[in-house]
């Protein structure tokens, strides 16, 4: 991948101050997927990125129905669906009693068509994004520290000295997004829960069926998603005390422990955490927005917004952070496409003097169209997966009794009609 960016490197090394039209911060889901979005209008962004290579932190992820809506509009949809295999249904289980609390298949049509789901390695997604990319699109070992203002035009400072102006400045950069703390956006807020994935690798079949399996009780949730025939993806959350955080720092003595807090689960699943290789799992607190701050935070200021984790990040109890991630990738190109292309033809304009004015004027409401797409769902799916992630963790008899017979098939429901949503397609009207 660093090949990409190996002749932008070389002309910034001798110019200290370079310009961009878009500069995207982070080579994530939404950073890569923004970039892509932007390159099928005919836009050229650049990606900076602080690791010195795509990071793949997380191994796997659900990608829900409207993630397929939205890699269809990028275009990468069907070589990921080639990849990995269907998810039929969701099973929940008692990590108590070890048996089937509800079961329901994916086999429906919501509003927007078919459901789809799979469980997509995270690598083969970044890869595959960065892959349609053209040459010199991702600057790696690129660390943003600051952001400043000139005129019409953003300041990108990095820690190599370099200064990037940029027309637009697009915010990837995570929980600890440096663009989202310039929009005036406070850090996240940690939950006190932790999560530990993982992905194990088998050498022949892995035997788990196709479905998310998930696991509750006792203040722990757990599950194993299969990524195709060979590959499986599996976490566990819970609220870890003092001393179970410092088993963090010991890979081997936190695998046993986990395998002797996973419960009454099929064998086969906990043959998953087994299998996992040490380096092949890791644990990390849980962090969120509080959906308040978007209702009246500063989704885009001027020439400048923020996207993905950097915008929503949310708890992974019903699976959408990095769905919503793609959904932010498709409007926003959307809408920047809107303000930076002519109605005709999709030739770009000269922009000098008062036409640079108009410019800048046409990107800010661009951005205020995408912020105000973006804030009402960003709320929704962060609302939601906070509850559901509280009543799925509780502890007690009576939380057990009353999750079990009667909130699974409320809970397994959400994760349906959550992910029954269209972003809409590239299209410029």
């Amino acid at each position: 991948m660093r090949s990409k960016s190996l002749s932008l490197q070389s002309i910034i090394k001798y110019n200290m101050e370079a310009e961009a039209d878009v500069v995207i911060v982070g080579a994530g889901i939404s950073g890569l997927a923004t970039s892509l979005g932007l390159h099928r209008l005919g836009i050229r962004s650049l990606v900076l990125e602080s690791s010195d290579s795509l990071r793949t932190t997380g191994f796997a992820l659900t990608t829900w129905t409207n993630a397929w809506k939205a890699l269809d509009a990028l275009g990468l949809a069907d070589s990921l669906r080639q990849q990995h295999v269907t998810l039929d249904g969701n099973v929940t289980s008692s990590r108590i009693t070890g048996l089937q609390t509800f079961e329901m298949s994916f086999k429906a049509k919501g509003k927007h068509g078919d459901h789809e789901i799979r469980c997509v390695k995270r690598n083969l997604l970044l890869e595959g994004l960065a892959n349609k990319l053209p040459s010199g699109t991702i600057r790696f070992s690129s660390k943003v520290v600051s952001v400043d203002e000139s005129g019409y035009f953003k300041l990108v400072h990095l820690a190599d000295g370099t200064i990037l102006k940029a027309k637009v400045l697009v915010g990837c950069d995570g929980v600890n997004s440096v663009v989202a703390k310039w929009l005036g956006f406070k850090q996240p807020a940690f939950t006190g829960r932790s999560a530990i994935r993982g992905c194990a690798t088998f050498k022949s079949s892995h035997g788990v069926d196709p479905k998310l399996n998930l696991y509750f009780g006792n203040g722990i949730r757990s599950g194993a998603i299969p990524c195709d025939d060979t590959n499986v993806y599996w976490f566990i959350t819970w609220i870890p005390s003092s001393q179970e955080k410092e088993l963090e720092e010991n890979p081997a003595q936190l695998k046993q422990y986990m395998l002797s807090k996973l419960g009454k689960i099929p064998d086969k699943v906990k043959a998953v955490v087994e299998n996992t290789e040490l380096d092949a799992f890791i644990s990390s607190p849980l962090r969120y927005r509080h959906p308040w701050e978007l209702l009246w935070g500063n989704i885009s200021k001027g020439n400048a917004c923020v996207a993905g984790d950097a915008l929503h990040p949310m708890t992974p109890d019903i699976g959408q952070g990095g769905c919503c991630a793609l959904e932010d990738s498709v409007v926003l190109a959307r809408c920047l496409g809107e303000a930076l292309l002519k109605n005709s033809g999709g030739e770009r304009k000269d922009k000098e003097g008062e036409e640079g004015k108009e410019e800048y004027e046409r990107i800010e409401m661009g951005l205020n169209k995408y912020a105000n797409e973006r804030r009402w769902r960003s709320f929704d799916l962060i609302s939601t997966s906070r509850v559901v992630g509280f009543l799925q963790e509780s502890n007690g008899k009576f939380m057990n009794f009353f999750r079990d017979k009667f909130l699974s098939p409320i809970l397994a429901g959400l994760l349906l009609k959550k992910s029954d949503f269209d972003c809409g397609k590239l299209s410029i009207s």
